[in-house]
């Protein structure tokens, strides 16, 4: 049974995420946020905005405290002790942004919006820095990687996932989800497009992993520039709405839009590549630097021998957002839903 956090909010919550200092920040429908502490219980509350949904909160990972949360076109900066009153605003995408990303030195922040635009905030100057446009439809997710603050990914509704760097107004590397899609089609296979709806890096910033409508999770190795598709396998019945890595390099939690939430591990799978960190055998690429997929990497169905997840919850409800916090030496998994509370759940030791 899940242990609810409760009061903190009156409509669904849409978003999560811990501050390095165990604070948890959740936005919902109507511009709300709320603060909690490691307990559950809600320490600051506000609505920033009166009609915009919160859809996006990341904590500063330099200055805990400082929370930056989007609003329709619009970024507050904000105090975790003091809610009311946003320290300032910016206001640089035209359309409604779907996630935020701060690099870890806190000097860039990222936010991907509807337009495909990713722009690119610096946060020393509070000016624009860049603006990132290649995804032709809704840019879903975006993510700095650990230990290379200037280098991010992000995916989409164009089903594609890119690399770039801040330095380069191009992606240095896309990946099209669609024509594995378009070879299973031709092979008879039903499928659901691969509309990509999340990502997220492991610590080691070489490994991620990106969650789709055709309900496949997707782990992606970055070598160099580039990076190639690793592994790809059935998590859910349903789209895959959330990919979380934890602390631990090679463990992710998903959450899906069937109701479940599974626990993976992947460092079996990872020690097969023939160098997981340094380099992996190049293959080739399109003229347009668009990667197709290789047909000979990986393809795990959950349930397989020898591969599926470490943990399954039964949620039940379709999956917002996922998190993850220590209480006392004691992993959770944090999940927002449709509902106007958030669902915690025990990890049990390896």
């Amino acid at each position: 049974m899940a242990e609810k956090w409760t009061s903190g909010h009156s409509s669904s919550i849409l978003c999560l995420n811990v501050s390095k200092d165990g604070l948890l920040a959740s936005g919902a429908e109507g511009g709300e946020l709320t603060i909690w502490n490691a307990e559950g219980s809600p320490l600051e509350h506000a609505q920033i905005h009166k009609t915009d949904d919160v859809t996006s909160v990341v904590f500063s990972p330099t200055f805990p405290k400082r929370l930056y949360a989007s609003h329709g076109e619009t970024i507050s900066v904000l105090d975790a002790r003091y809610l009311k009153e946003p320290v300032e605003h910016f206001h640089v995408n035209e359309e409604e942004i779907n996630c935020l990303s701060v690099n870890e030195i806190d000097s860039f922040l990222a936010a991907a919006d509807d337009s495909g635009a990713i722009k690119i905030i610096d946060l020393e100057s509070k000016k624009l820095s860049r603006c990132l446009r290649r995804h032709s439809n809704i840019c879903s997710s975006v993510v700095f990687r650990p230990q290379r603050p200037q280098s991010l990914i992000s995916c989409g509704m164009d089903m594609k996932v890119m690399m770039w760097n801040l330095q380069k107004a191009r992606p240095l590397c896309v990946v099209n989800l669609q024509e594995e899609a378009a070879d299973e089609q031709s092979a008879g296979q039903l499928f659901n497009p691969p509309l990509a709806h999340c990502l997220s890096v492991s610590i080691c910033g070489n490994i991620f992993g990106c969650g789709a409508e055709d309900g496949k999770i997707r782990i992606f190795q970055v070598v160099g520039s580039k990076f190639e598709q690793e592994m790809a396998f059935k998590g859910h019945s349903l789209g895959v709405s959330q990919v979380f890595f934890l602390p631990e390099p090679y463990q992710f939690i998903t959450g899906g839009n069937d109701g479940k939430v599974l626990l993976w591990d992947i460092s079996n799978e990872v020690r097969k590549l023939k160098s997981p960190v340094k380099s992996i055998p190049r293959r080739k690429t399109k003229m347009s630097n668009t990667k197709t997929v290789d047909k000979t990497n990986t393809e795990l169905t959950s349930g397989s021998v020898g591969f599926s997840p470490k943990l399954t919850i039964e949620h039940g409800e379709k999956v917002n957002w996922i998190s993850f916090t220590d209480i006392k030496g004691s992993r959770r998994v944090l999940v927002a839903d449709q509902s106007n509370s958030i669902s915690v759940y025990p990890i049990p030791e390896s």
